[in-house]
């Protein structure tokens, strides 16, 4: 869970440079004669909270409407900023309330996330196993959702309503989370260990109302995830030199707030929460959650919204179907024998013709029968473009790359789960009066990514240039493939510790005390969490700088949801190998023994370290195999793939 909030703070140090760039990856961005539809939104979510309804129709304007970026120029109402005046939207009036917004959703959110392991064994008096278990469930599931967020939101409801139903769900769920901690009958009695009767479980009731948040805010982080960066950026003219520059900076604020946020959250909330009290530690970031809704909303007049362009899934349905219906066909020696009208909406570049699935061709060979008298596509699911056809290929070809990065989410997910555990069996001890909480050492994953990625912005890309063939430098899935063999050393790092830990238990007579604190400082544990952070720099942000760079333009809303998918189908792997492992190892030699003392956690470390190993091998060829994604310019027509070594770096704050 620490981990994904660490990975969207990489995002933001990612989009920025994507947004400067054109898709072969140069800065020469061609300017478009539209720009996005201005939303007059009016206060929508605050009207149906006090059931003055709005109609959506009236929200926005077409984009039929919009003064074109020439007109605009021309006219002179281009401001400083960048962005567009004659509306009195966007800019950087929009920024507080949008800053605001994502600065307290996070400080809320990390808060929450970053200790549950405690709570539900501490206060819901679950078995370790079980807890990491359904933690892993619920944190997977939380990390699907933003596909079907991106997906409403660039098909049919746009970003603003997409993020303002998130966070009002993200609220309604920490509220419920809140009351289990306010009001000791919504949750089990504590155990009492003196007596040694076994501790009491979560009735059905106290379980309803526990997984009830838990959907709610699982349905929150699908609207919020995958669409606040990019509304954000939405706000300014990204066709504009000054609006380029303006983005930049909206996002090194963004960054500079999301660090900020991150840090208070893994450090004052989550010692309140061990060293106050629960009901205090789980209320502040409801309260929070409460302000960033109130952020967004007063801010609802000033937003511009971009008009959703329609389903691009059903875009890829057309093309599968047209093929299949012209599976007889021969493919035409000719480019010019295909369907490949000139592109619409706000797309700044077409993709190229490959070599590749060229079956999917055929969905594009023109036919008489194709077309009506006044020369419009008579069934679009017979009939395809071109731009259509590359635009699953495209997918097509990331899919298998992205496959290959799911093994990372798995290894960082026991950092928040079994890490936890193993710290609290440590002495967390600075000093005499200070304890460092045992959900506060993902920080040192924070601390290590943060730090690293100015580094590898400075020294390490300007040096792989200077040494690689042609100065091409690190490339994307290079930079990937490093970060996924750094997920080994992390495991084998956690594994080494683990057995340091348990022989120390055995000698000073803690087997049957697994409660007690050993004399082993928990600091062993900062390696593993820093090793995981500079894997994290490497691997997840190059993923997502990858698929940011290689996914058609007019998705990049899912590309930001498929990598949280990366992360939901990582914890669910995790959560299926801890299962079968728990199964397979139960007994008297139980690796994940409740009694970490008496388990092998080591083992686990290095069973994960292995199938790590198998994963880095089958993600080269993959990646050797991969091509990258070219595109025509509509202006030159010229061709021009993607470079490997572009690789956008991190904007400073």
């Amino acid at each position: 869970m620490a981990s994904q909030n660490q990975l969207e703070m990489g995002l933001v140090a990612v989009v920025p440079k994507l947004q400067n760039q054109s898709p072969e990856g140069n800065n020469n961005v061609e300017d478009e004669e539209d720009f996005t539809g201005r939303c007059k939104i009016g206060v929508p979510m605050l009207s149906i909270l006090t059931s003055f309804p709005c109609k959506l129709k009236s929200l926005c304007v077409a984009h039929d409407d919009i003064p074109t970026k020439a007109q605009m120029s021309k006219e002179g109402e281009k401001d400083k900023e960048g962005s567009f005046d004659h509306s009195s939207q966007g800019g950087w009036k929009t920024m507080p309330f949008i800053i605001g917004n994502e600065a307290c959703e996070k400080l809320a959110t990390i808060g929450l996330l970053a200790n549950m392991i405690v709570y539900l064994t501490k206060e819901f008096n679950m078995p370790n196993v079980t807890a990491s278990y359904i933690l892993n469930l619920w944190t997977g599931t939380t990390n699907l959702s933003p596909l079907l967020g991106a997906f409403l939101s660039d098909s049919y409801i746009g970003r603003y309503w997409t993020i303002a139903l998130g966070c009002i769900a993200s609220l309604i769920g920490m509220g419920l989370l809140s009351l289990t901690a306010i009001f000791p009958q919504f949750r089990p009695p504590p155990c009492n260990t003196n007596t040694g009767t076994p501790c009491k479980l979560a009735s059905g009731s106290q379980n309803a109302l526990l997984y009830s948040s838990f959907i709610m805010m699982t349905i929150g982080a699908g609207g919020i995830r995958p669409c606040s960066v990019a509304f954000g950026a939405d706000q300014f003219d990204y066709t504009s030199e000054k609006g380029k520059r303006s983005i930049q900076s909206f996002f090194n604020w963004y960054y500079f707030s999301f660090t900020i946020a991150m840090m208070v959250a893994l450090t004052i909330i989550v010692y309140i929460q061990d060293d106050v009290s629960w009901s205090w530690g789980l209320c502040i970031p409801t309260s929070l959650m409460f302000l960033s809704v109130t952020s967004f909303l007063l801010g609802a007049n000033l937003y511009i919204c971009v008009t959703p362009e329609g389903s691009s899934f059903t875009s890829f349905a057309q093309v599968l179907t047209a093929a299949r219906r012209k599976c007889h066909l021969s493919l035409p020696p000719q480019a010019s024998e295909y369907y490949d009208p000139p592109q619409q909406g706000v797309l700044k570049s077409r993709m190229d013709l490959t070599d590749q699935f060229m079956f999917l061709n055929k969905a594009s060979i023109k036919t008489q029968e194709d077309f009506k008298e006044d020369g419009s596509v008579a069934n679009p699911w017979r009939l395809c473009s071109l731009q259509q056809v590359e635009e699953l290929k495209s997918v097509i070809r990331i899919v298998p790359i992205w496959s290959g990065t799911i093994s990372l989410f798995v290894c960082m997910a026991q950092l928040n789960t079994f890490s936890v555990l193993q710290a609290e069996t440590m002495d967390r001890h600075l000093g005499k009066h200070f304890q460092i909480p045992a959900g506060s050492f993902g920080i040192f994953t924070m601390l290590a990514l943060t730090l690293f990625l100015p580094l590898y912005d400075k020294f390490i890309v300007p040096f792989s240039r200077r040494v690689s063939r042609e100065g091409k430098g690190i490339t994307l899935l290079q930079r990937v493939g490093v970060g996924l063999a750094l997920a080994i050393v992390c495991m084998a790092f956690a594994a080494a510790v683990e057995t340091k830990r348990r022989s120390v238990a055995l000698s000073h007579g803690f087997m049957e005390k697994p409660k007690g604190m050993l004399p082993m400082s928990a600091l062993w544990l900062i390696p593993q969490y820093c090793v995981a952070g500079v894997a994290e720099a490497f691997s997840a942000i190059g993923q997502i700088e990858f698929l940011y760079s290689q996914f058609p333009e007019n998705m990049r809303s899912v590309a930001g949801a498929l990598f949280f998918l990366a992360l939901g189908l990582g914890n669910y792997l995790s959560s299926l190998i801890i299962s079968i492992v728990h199964k397979t190892t139960g007994g008297h030699e139980n690796w994940l023994a409740q009694n970490l003392n008496k388990g092998k956690l080591d083992n686990f470390y290095w069973l994960l370290a292995g199938y790590s190993t198998v994963n880095l091998m089958y993600f080269v060829i993959c990646a050797r195999w991969y091509r990258y994604k070219a595109t025509v310019h509509p202006q030159n027509a010229k061709t021009s793939p993607l470079s490997e070594q572009d690789n956008p770096t991190l904007p400073h704050a």
